[in-house]
């Protein structure tokens, strides 16, 4: 016989049929797994049995499955035939949960808690049985069992009667809370004398409950003992403040020495909770005793209860900050300043980790954690005017600590922080700008869910004081960026999608020419570049709001230029969609006027694009196309139905085709179905949004005005300057060979050059002047064809003022300005200061503006 060699084809071949055989042993276990037909005769029920019949019977002789079904059911039942169930289905449940497991237990104790909590039982009929059941299973040996039947009688209580409670609930509670009891029956007591205390007056919780209270206060076991302690604070508020000073607070003071640990804990805690209840007397002389002692022994010997402390800090200063001294209340301050540099060496002014044990050192981070967390209370408490002496370098110590869970909880409180310092926010610029630029994004994503806050509140406050309470915001920007582009570099795309989604504040914080230069570029790169769809989105939406709020005319011609350039016309289809993106945002940003003007015509025109998703996103989008058409605007009407037309003769693509059907008849419905209402209320809002463009180009043009005005003032003031030291110099060289009469002609010139040189610095108000002679109007300009002619600006109308920003409008001290609203800062920071004239000079003087370099009261960039 010869052997033959296999062909590649034949290996392939009997590779194949291998693995069919393992398939084949892989079927063998599912076929085996089916029902016999022994089985489903076992599972078949009478089709003729109702309801309860069917349950009883599946109770009896059922199989488990078909038992826990009927147990699931069990709430449907008594709501259909409650009479019945009660007396024949319940009564089977409690037999089978007897030898039931832990699944069919579970589902048992959720039943019985929903048709406890049910309105349609009666309870004073039925509650009985239900109870029974529920207490006779609480002592069930599985522990998960236990607590799952402890949690169903707790959440009940709420629904039962007080004297359902007294009976059925009290009564057995008495003898399970006895020493002979097991530790779980005792736990379960204390956890129910807490639950039910809110359920009675104070009389009867001081006279049948507080003696069973102090019996579990001092059981032998510290599970008890923890365990009753938490339940004081609902026993302090059932008892009232008059009966605290007596019943109450005794056991906490003997409890917070208590030898346990945790029982120590437990009595801190619940100390925190109730320091209201208790009046300053109490809280100067036991409370405060008791606290220092505690602190003092945990920070030497119980790193446990530091976590604990570290986190009740805040309510525990503010709680007894009303009885402090000068003494006491600095000792408390220093403590904290303590806890927050647990397990930390300074090195020239950075925090390391000293070398601990992992656990320790676990410990000592979730302390820290906790100190950040409590940051604000502690600015509070130690008053923000002392920020800086007090507790700024503890402030940056957390900002720069080792554990990026710390740095993380600073920046997720850091927005309170600011709002705390009001004008002294500069103090905490280093810090803000160390976050923005942190090695973790999880800090840089905490820091995100409020930083349009804190930008707004650290570049509006601190204007008052000077020039040096100011935020550096030539330093901000770098951050900024930075951030971005990290965010941008990583896999993360919420947090770049976030980071793009707070950039929409930046008109409200720093100037036009900033976010032109450095934000801008970065904007159309990421729609171009990006892979990721709402990034790119977010980050057209961004666009969109540097345009609305951009102060210059030649800027905002070159963006809308640019996004023609790169997106309506780009070579790539996916440019071309986020064009269409960019309208949907436009729509909203915008008056229908301005977006008809440059952004409508490139839309429509992308009905001839050669690819299909393009014309496909494009019919999608003509409903809202044509609501930003006007009637009255014939031209623009004709080209959308040329473009319809053109997509229903030439279209071939039959997804495009089948939407195009269904978005023609809507489009041709849409000024008939329409409410009258809706239709108001959406033109007086196209309305401001065009008021609110004309009044940009109108400050524009008068800001535009305001520097030719000081510019040309400026030199021709130099020039007058120039000439009268020209006549000074010359006078001087003529009086060394004249007599006495040449001398007094040189005074006179002096004179003159003294005068001319005073008038020289008025000067530069000679055109404002004649400029505010002329009452100012809103003219028909060529860039805003919506804008109105010969209308007064209503500046001062609140109406103008968008919903989205206005708590970031800025308010000119000058009464004569207070109710202008303040648009986006611009490259000067002069004002328009027209002098008055007469009457002629009335309503110029509306229309000047009292600019403040990091005001922004512009006008929502979403509405």
């Amino acid at each position: 016989m010869f052997v033959t060699k296999m062909t590649p084809s034949q290996a392939s071949l009997f590779g194949q049929i291998d693995d069919l055989q393992d398939l084949s042993f892989i079927e063998r276990p599912i076929r085996r797994s089916l029902k016999t037909a022994e089985e489903i005769d076992k599972l078949t029920v009478d089709e003729d049995l109702n309801d309860i019949e069917r349950a009883v019977y599946l109770l009896s002789s059922g199989q488990d499955v078909q038992r826990a079904s009927v147990i699931i059911n069990l709430p449907n039942l008594v709501r259909q035939n409650p009479a019945e169930t009660f007396r024949r289905v319940v009564p089977k449940v409690r037999e089978v949960l007897h030898v039931a497991g832990a699944d069919m237990q579970l589902a048992a104790a959720g039943s019985f808690l929903t048709v406890l909590q049910d309105d349609i039982v009666l309870i004073q009929t039925h509650t009985h049985s239900i109870l029974q059941i529920v207490l006779l299973n609480l002592d069930h040996r599985d522990t998960v069992v236990s607590n799952a039947w402890l949690e169903t009688l707790l959440s009940a209580v709420d629904a039962l009667p007080k004297e359902t409670i007294r009976q059925e609930i009290l009564s057995p509670m008495v003898s399970k809370a006895q020493l002979t009891q097991s530790v779980p029956a005792r736990l379960a007591s204390c956890r129910i004398l807490g639950k039910v205390t809110g359920k009675f007056d104070s009389s009867i919780v001081k006279k049948d409950l507080l003696p069973l209270v102090r019996s579990l206060c001092q059981d032998i076991e510290y599970e008890v003992r923890s365990c009753m302690c938490r339940q004081l604070e609902n026993i302090a508020r059932g008892t009232g403040v008059d009966h605290n000073k007596v019943e109450v607070l005794p056991e906490l003071v003997e409890l917070a020495r208590d030898e346990s640990s945790t029982v120590r804990l437990a009595a801190f805690d619940t100390i925190v909770n109730l320091l209201e209840m208790f009046d300053i007397d109490d809280r100067t002389c036991v409370i405060f005793p008791l606290v220092k002692a505690f602190c003092e022994k945990c920070f030497k010997a119980d790193e446990a209860a530091l976590a604990s402390l570290s986190f009740q800090y805040g309510k525990l200063c503010h709680g007894l900050s009303e009885s402090f001294t000068d003494e006491q209340h600095l000792w408390f301050l220093e403590f904290y300043k303590k806890l927050c540099c647990l397990g930390l060496q300074h090195e020239n002014g950075h925090c390391e980790s000293q070398p601990y044990p992992l656990e320790l050192e676990n410990k000592y981070a979730s302390v820290r954690r906790n100190c950040a967390y409590n940051f604000p209370a502690m600015v509070l408490f130690a008053d923000p005017n002392h920020f800086l002496s007090e507790l700024y370098h503890t402030f940056s110590s957390l900002c720069h600590d080792p554990e990026i869970s710390v740095r993380k909880t600073a920046a997720e409180g850091f927005h309170e922080v600011v709002k705390l310092l009001g004008p002294n926010v500069h103090y905490v610029h280093k810090e803000l700008i160390t976050l923005l630029q942190d090695d973790s994004l999880e800090v840089l994503d905490a820091l995100l869910n409020n930083l349009q806050e804190t930008l707004e509140l650290a570049t509006s406050r601190g204007e008052g004081a000077g020039p040096e309470s100011k935020v550096n915001v030539q330093d901000l920007v770098p951050a900024l960026v930075a951030a971005e582009q990290k965010a941008a570099a990583s896999l993360r795309w919420r947090v770049h999608e976030k980071l793009l989604q707070c950039y929409s504040c930046l008109p409200r914080v720093i100037s036009g020419d900033q976010i032109y230069f450095r934000f801008l570029p970065r904007m159309f790169n990421i729609i171009t570049t990006n892979n990721v769809l709402p990034v790119q989105r977010e980050a057209a939406r961004t666009l969109c709001v540097f345009l609305r709020y951009n102060r210059k005319q030649e800027q905002r011609q070159e963006i809308i230029s640019k996004i023609m350039q790169e997106l309506a016309q780009g070579r790539s289809y996916w440019n071309r969609l986020r064009y269409l993106d960019l309208c949907e945002i436009t729509i909203d940003l915008f008056s229908k006027t301005y977006f008809c003007k440059h952004f409508l015509i490139p839309a429509l025109e992308l009905v001839s694009d050669p690819v299909a998703n393009v014309r496909y996103k494009l019919c999608y989008m003509l409903p809202k196309l044509r609501s930003t058409i006007r009637l009255a605007e014939k031209r623009l009407l004709q080209q959308l139905e040329f473009c319809l037309r053109k997509l229903l003769c030439c279209e071939k693509d039959k997804d495009v085709v089948a939407t195009l059907h269904k978005i023609v008849l809507e489009v041709d419905k849409m000024d008939i179905t329409e409410q009258y209402h809706k239709t108001h209320e959406r033109e007086l809002l196209d309305q401001k949004k065009e008021k609110e463009e004309t009044l940009l180009l109108e400050m524009e043009r008068l800001e535009r005005q305001q520097s030719e005005a000081k510019l040309a003032g400026d030199k021709h003031g130099e020039k007058k300057r120039r000439d009268s030291k020209a006549g000074l110099s010359g006078s001087k060289g003529m009086s060394g060979s004249t007599s006495g009469a040449t001398s007094s002609t040189t005074g006179k010139e002096i004179r003159r050059a003294k005068l001319s040189r005073s008038r020289s610095l008025s000067h530069p108000t000679t055109p404002k002047m004649t400029n505010s002679d002329k009452t100012l109007k809103v003219k028909d300009s060529g860039s805003y064809p919506g804008s109105v002619k010969s209308t007064m600006l209503p500046i001062n109308d609140d109406n103008l003022r968008p919903h989205h920003f206005n708590a970031a409008s800025s308010i000119s001290p000058n009464p004569s300005t207070s109710s202008m609203p303040v648009l986006i800062r611009s490259n000067t920071s002069s004002s328009v200061d027209h002098r008055s004239n007469g009457n002629k000079d009335t309503q110029s003087r509306k229309l000047s503006v009292q600019r403040k370099s990091n005001s922004f009261g512009m006008l929502s960039g979403r509405e």
